[in-house]
């Protein structure tokens, strides 16, 4: 297939400030590196262009389907339509790592020399368009997977306001208890018998999960380190039992997840940027404690200081959060309807994920 390079198929267009033409309630957007930024009066580019960071966050494309003005920390790539169809060359985009082209070491940057450079596949327009027809259909595919995803949480969110009320306010003026009082807190491991960095392996007795192993979706077991079964006996913090939560404490705070059943890891400890929570069940249900704790997140965040290098939620503050407490028969009943739901998440991740590698594997394809 013939190559071509960006300086063939395209032009770029180098944004501007757009002090002088921003209006809130102006006809175009106002496009940055990281989407929308406000709207102008006037525009800079056409429909149908990419826009890619030139600074900053420089390998998020965005194909933008109207008129706009892109600021000075942006580049908008306009497709010579007669050689390459607009979004086949954002499909390239997505597919491209433009951090080879990186010209610092601080904020990433890119150039338009280096740009014009870039040599992308160019097939026949016809081609060209049968690529982009199917890359369409499986990106709208995802799309829709996405959104019921959303969809089911905020059922949950529903069900959980329809029986309780809201429980950042208390609005049903339930019983309630400091979260430190309905758990016992245990830190993750941390002291003298912390493992070494040659301690640690990609296999052996015992997962050692660190913070970017719990993520708002639950557990990540990618990029897993094991300790030995004989250090795994040297330390006392940070081991899980069945039923235990996992929340991170430092960095990203309020991640939660919840070592079920459906874990398939038998021996798990945490590091120090988590803690377990470990749930007093007679007078609460791990699960309607999470989805709780969830719609709490925000308002505790809000709580932490900000402006230190590494936010922390450490436990006299979990002291200070109220948790309602409704009868555990009811918490129970909402427990039972959130599992229900879940099943229905599991499904709709599974085609999620077969439908997202197999557009992984067609831009490999057709890009790679």
């Amino acid at each position: 297939m013939e190559t071509k390079k960006f300086i063939d198929v395209l032009e770029i267009y180098n944004g501007k400030n757009q002090k002088a033409v921003e209006n809130p309630d102006g006809k175009y957007p106002i496009y940055g590196s990281g989407g929308v930024m406000g709207r102008a009066d006037e525009y800079i580019c056409p429909a149908e262009t990419v826009v890619i960071g030139r600074k900053g966050s420089i390998n998020n494309p965005i194909f933008v389907t109207e008129p706009f003005w892109n600021v000075d920390t942006a580049f908008g790539l306009v497709a010579r339509k007669e050689v390459v169809l607009p979004k086949y060359l954002f499909y390239f985009c997505r597919y491209f790592d433009f951090e080879k082209l990186n010209t610092t070491v601080t904020i990433p940057s890119l150039t338009k020399a280096n740009l014009l450079k870039i040599e992308m596949p160019v097939p026949s327009i016809i081609e060209q368009n049968n690529i982009v027809t199917k890359l369409n259909l499986l990106t709208n595919m995802i799309q829709q997977c996405q959104e019921q995803l959303t969809k089911l949480d905020e059922l949950v969110k529903a069900r959980f306001v329809e029986m309780f009320g809201d429980p950042l306010h208390n609005t049903d003026n339930l019983p309630t208890s400091p979260m430190t009082s309905i758990c016992q807190i245990i830190d993750g491991d941390r002291g003298k018998n912390y493992p070494k960095q040659e301690e640690f392996s990609d296999c052996g007795f015992c997962l050692f999960l660190n913070a970017k192993n719990v993520t708002a979706q639950g557990f990540s077991f990618e990029n897993c380190m094991y300790i030995t079964e004989q250090k795994d006996a040297l330390l006392h913090n940070g081991k899980l039992c069945r039923g235990d939560i996992v929340l991170t404490t430092r960095g990203t705070i309020g991640n939660l997840a919840f070592y079920d059943s459906s874990v398939p890891y038998e021996n798990i400890r945490i590091n120090s940027g988590m803690v377990i929570l470990r749930m007093n069940k007679d007078v609460v249900s791990e699960i309607f404690f999470i989805e709780q704790f969830k719609m709490q997140l925000n308002s505790i965040k809000d709580r932490i200081a900000s402006g230190s290098a590494q936010p922390q939620l450490p436990i006299s503050m979990m002291n200070k959060i109220k948790m309602i407490l409704p009868p555990i028969e009811l918490q129970n009943q909402f427990a039972a309807f959130v599992e229900e739901v879940d099943k229905s998440k599991v499904e709709v991740q599974k085609a999620l994920d077969q439908t997202q590698l197999l557009f992984d594997s067609l831009m490999q394809q057709y890009f790679g």
